[in-house]
């Protein structure tokens, strides 16, 4: 007896996607970070820069690498104020990621 084959459903884009956000959340700290900013944005509070220095036990310097990977990868917008920088996780783009990942076929 055959096994049907599963049709893919997976698109360029979709793994385009897994790949990015995949990426930018294979480190630990990164993933606090998101989640930081994500429950300040859910509680209404703006957060810059300075607010997640002053939350993580990292340098200005490290935050902002880990900031821009989030940022490159389209986890986090940015809005600038004056002299500030704030961060809003885009949550459409974590739906999207999300979906895409249950698009794999499963394993036999």
């Amino acid at each position: 007896m055959r096994l049907r084959k599963e049709p893919d459903t997976m698109q360029e884009e979709d793994i385009l996607l897994i790949a990015r956000v995949s990426d930018a959340l294979a480190h630990p700290a990164r993933i606090k970070i998101f989640r930081f900013i994500m429950n300040a944005n859910r509680d209404r509070k703006k957060i810059c820069n300075k607010d997640v220095v002053e939350a993580f036990d990292y340098s200005q310097a490290t935050i902002s690498q880990h900031i821009k990977k989030l940022v490159t990868s389209g986890l986090l917008e940015v809005q600038k104020s004056d002299r500030f920088s704030y961060y809003y996780a885009n949550l459409g783009v974590l739906m999207k990621y999300l979906d895409a990942t249950k698009k794999f076929p499963p394993t036999v």
